[in-house]
């Protein structure tokens, strides 16, 4: 077995017109997928082979392959991305609407820091809302990185903010991007889920 390219939670057309189906069909269908053909290759090469997705980031970390981990790492973020996003209308609730209330006092607030945040990222690279601890936090990182190999950082929600992910729709209005999304698209149901610490699992995946 290798490596999928997991399909998309949703219909091509689902999220426009906030994000088009050509949109999808390059970042998912080229870009995300180019990542997992490359990631295959690796493995075959390196005698990884049987590994899980998360397990060989880890290792492509630890010994320093950067090719191996930053298209693995891809595979895992992208994936993760994905299901962040939804063409259903949805609202943070329960634990999640606690904690977004105490710390930053309002949805709005959050998604502002989140959308400020992403949009002075230098180049290439993600948005991140977090786990830290018992306490939310918003960072970002930098080209394929990734909270897989951060234990202090329990992914929550993620916004790709490479230039493939807006340039078709957005242009090279990364602000406008953002703005669109985060009041639009985002699926707060999988944030919540995600709460209880086993995000990386979602977007993992067996070789």
């Amino acid at each position: 077995m290798a490596f999928e390219l997991p399909p998309l939670p949703f219909d091509k057309d689902a999220l426009a017109p906030h994000m088009s189906a050509e949109t999808l069909e390059f970042h998912h269908g080229k870009h995300h997928k180019a990542y997992v053909d490359k990631t295959n290759g690796f493995i075959a090469e390196k005698g990884l082979e049987g590994r899980k997705l998360s397990e060989v980031i880890a290792h492509a970390k630890e010994t320093g392959d950067k090719g191996l981990f930053n298209n693995s790492a891809q595979i895992w973020n992208h994936s993760f991305f994905w299901q962040g996003l939804t063409g259903e209308k949805t609202a943070p609730s329960g634990k999640l609407a606690e904690l977004i209330a105490s710390q930053y006092g309002s949805t709005d607030e959050l998604v502002k820091k989140l959308v400020a945040e992403s949009t002075a990222h230098f180049s290439n690279g993600w948005g991140w809302l977090v786990l830290d601890g018992d306490a939310l936090k918003v960072t970002s990182l930098h080209d394929a990185d990734t909270p897989v190999v951060y234990a202090g950082m329990k992914p929550l929600l993620t916004i790709d903010v490479w230039e493939h992910a807006y340039y078709i729709d957005y242009r090279n209005m990364r602000p406008k991007y953002l703005e669109t999304i985060t009041a639009n698209i985002i699926n707060w149901d999988f944030v919540s889920q995600n709460l209880d610490g086993a995000g990386v699992s979602r977007a993992d995946q067996d070789s």
